[in-house]
């Protein structure tokens, strides 16, 4: 499976950026401008925070 870290609205990424470092904040993870030492465990449990919260956001403006 190819990975495309593109952005699909390229104005969402200062705010995508500031949601990620609010989500790692509240799981204990400290982001730095380089986050290659992060473990996959400690990049997974962000991103899917990340996305439950966007979920969860979708489903509430649907209603």
């Amino acid at each position: 499976m190819a990975r495309n870290n593109k952005t699909l609205i390229p104005e969402a990424r200062n705010g995508l950026s500031k949601f990620k470092h609010e989500v790692a904040s509240e799981l204990g993870v400290q982001l730095k401008d380089y986050n290659g030492d992060l473990t996959s465990k400690q990049a997974g449990s962000i991103g899917g925070e990340m996305v439950k919260r966007m979920v969860e956001q979708y489903e509430k403006s649907i209603q």
